[in-house]
């Protein structure tokens, strides 16, 4: 039979162990979608409910499987649809290879149907970027989009015209001017730094009395290194939002999430230490870091570009972290003197009873807080959850414990809208025997969650779609309070009304209304017990400040203020933030 381009493709696709591409149609790639039904649907074509789902999928299910996540769209708005999801990929450092259709040769340049000049639309976000415009080119095209997005962790476009999808694939000559390409393959490797290096580094945290660690997600496969080095150095260990999930939060010396979004415990120990060694993050808020020249630093990362860009450190080391750590390790000396360990623990210790305190402090109706907190008793420890932009975030990060094999991403640098269940989407396909919890606030999903429901019913997708109900865009809404000081403006923040588990119940997923916080231990127990997807629909108050916690009153301030100026919602928010403050400082 005529192997065409397209088949030749979607061979190759199959050929580097790609199982599912994240896709959605148009007669821009009808040639590559034929060819998916002339090979039995190897790989998967997963048919998402819009081509900025498909990139988001496909980022998920990079991030959670560590492999090259595909995705595939036409021409015209399908690749443009394509773009924020790929600019996700690059900005939380994620492998992904997007194939784009485009008008025929014979038409472009006469600005016809849906021509759209692709080389401006991906410049910026691809790290390579190939249009192929005879047979002979696609091999090494398509394999080094998938060796780039691999190498440099970011995304790749391969830019097909339709006509040439549908000619006979014909490989590259021995000839002058043809490009041939190696068979699919994986090779691994490791760097590591000069030795003379590695000892500078030991040196400069062997003399200091008061260790921070900060981890992202470059340190995933080091936890046990991480781990010893804070045993040997009596250190404290903050995340960065990214990095969550690398250590559990039930060892003792784990200060949680770092940043705005972070916990008091991080942020006393970033102000008050006096040695500070980053490892695998490029966490960018370097306000919480140490005050420059308070703290000697160490940074480990494996991209060179990032070092020393967060915090002035005085030795770095361009490596991988887990084969840099083991460098390391056996030069550290055991600390002898654990006072500052035990301030540490005694601080996360306090912190963590303060938080669930503050979950229990009674709302109208139900505590934002308090979804995570119950969430996090009963949480599975092989359990993989998404969290998507908004105020829901917060709670994600402060409140949610990581115990045993938790994985757990969001969109940490770009912080887009609307990830989360397309996330989840894609995790189920990197890891399919895990629970999956998707956190999403209800502007989110109207903006994406409630038409991916359908793709995670088509496919069969066990998942809890936990939507913080509140009917306000609300992270905005307390950005426009803390920083600004203006009230709530209705028009630009007030959502339509509808009941998100009445919509999943009409489309055949599990809906639970939660209206009452007593209610919601159950409401969790019972969604991950079913055997399908759910969406937990629990009615929570905008009220409840997201104040960040290592915070003075200077926000209670702004919030008095706001009363005075005559903000209608603005003595409820005060009385709640007072409340909450006073939970965390009583003893």
């Amino acid at each position: 039979m005529l192997m065409t381009v397209g088949d030749f493709v979607v061979q190759r696709l199959r050929d580097w162990g790609v199982k599912q591409v994240f896709a959605y149609p148009g007669d821009g790639i009808n040639g590559i979608v034929a060819a998916f039904g002339k090979a039995d649907n190897d790989p998967r074509f997963i048919q998402t409910r819009h081509e900025e789902m498909a990139a988001f999928a496909a980022v998920g299910f990079a991030k959670f499987s560590g492999d090259v996540g595909v995705c595939l769209a036409t021409s015209g708005p399908g690749a443009i649809h394509l773009l924020n999801g790929l600019y996700d990929a690059k900005l939380d450092h994620v492998p992904v290879v997007a194939i784009v259709g485009q008008t025929a040769r014979t038409a472009q340049g006469g600005s016809f149907q849906q021509e759209v000049d692709l080389h401006s639309l991906f410049r910026d976000v691809a790290s390579f970027l190939i249009d192929v415009t005879v047979p002979e080119q696609l091999p090494n095209a398509l394999d080094r989009a998938m060796r780039t997005a691999q190498a440099e962790r970011a995304p790749a476009v391969v830019i097909i015209p339709n006509d040439v999808q549908e000619q006979e694939y014909s490989a590259p000559k021995h000839e002058f001017k043809y490009i041939p390409s190696s068979p699919p393959s994986r090779p691994s490797s490791s760097v590591v730094p000069a030795l003379d290096d590695v000892r500078r580094a030991a040196e400069v945290l062997n003399s200091g009395e008061k260790v921070a660690i900060l981890i992202g997600q470059g340190a995933r496969e080091a936890a046990e290194e991480v781990h010893a080095v804070a045993e040997l150095l009596g250190a404290g260990v903050a995340k960065a939002l990214l990095g969550k999930d690398v250590l559990a939060d039930d060892l003792p010396y784990v200060t949680g999430s770092i940043g705005l979004l972070g916990t008091r415990p991080s942020y006393e120990m970033m102000r008050d230490c006096d040695r500070l060694l980053i490892i695998g993050s490029n966490f960018p808020y370097s306000q919480f870091l140490p005050q420059y020249g308070k703290a000697r630093g160490v940074q480990i990362d494996v991209d060179g570009r990032s070092i020393g860009m967060r915090y002035p450190t005085e030795v770095n080391l361009v490596g991988d972290a887990r084969e840099t750590l083991r460098a390391l390790i056996p030069l550290l000396e055991h600390k002898t003197d654990r006072s500052w360990r035990a301030k540490i623990e005694a601080d996360v210790e306090r912190w963590w009873e303060v938080v669930e305190r503050q979950a229990q402090v009674p709302a109208d109706p139900v505590n934002p807080m308090r979804i995570v907190s119950e969430l996090s008793k009963r949480l599975p420890h092989n359990a993989i959850v998404t969290a998507d932009s908004g105020s829901a975030t917060n709670w994600y990060a402060r409140l949610l414990k990581i115990r045993g094999n938790v994985r757990s991403s969001l969109s940490g640098t770009l912080a887009t809208m609307g990830c989360a269940v397309p996330y989840a989407l894609g995790a189920a396909f990197a890891q399919p025997d895990r629970p999956l919890i998707a956190l999403v606030g209800d502007g989110a999903m109207q903006m994406n969650g409630m038409a991916e429901l359908l793709t995670l019913r088509r496919y069969g997708i066990r998942c809890v779609v936990c939507v913080f109900h509140n009917n306000d865009l609300n992270q905005v809404t307390w950005e426009l309070r803390a920083m600004g000081g203006a009230p709530k403006f209705e028009e630009s923040q007030t959502l339509p009304d509808i009941s998100y588990a009445a919509f999943a119940r009409s489309i055949g997923l599990q809906g639970i209304e939660v209206n009452d916080p007593a209610q919601l231990a159950t409401a969790w127990e019972t969604a991950l017990a079913f055997d399908g997807s759910t969406v937990l629909d629990v009615h929570c108050d905008p009220n409840v400040p997201p104040i960040p916690p290592h915070a003075t009153f200077e926000q209670i301030k702004d919030m008095t203020e706001a009363v005075l100026r005559g903000d209608p919602d603005a003595w409820d928010v005060l009385r709640r933030g007072l409340q909450t403050k006073i939970q965390e400082l009583l003893p």
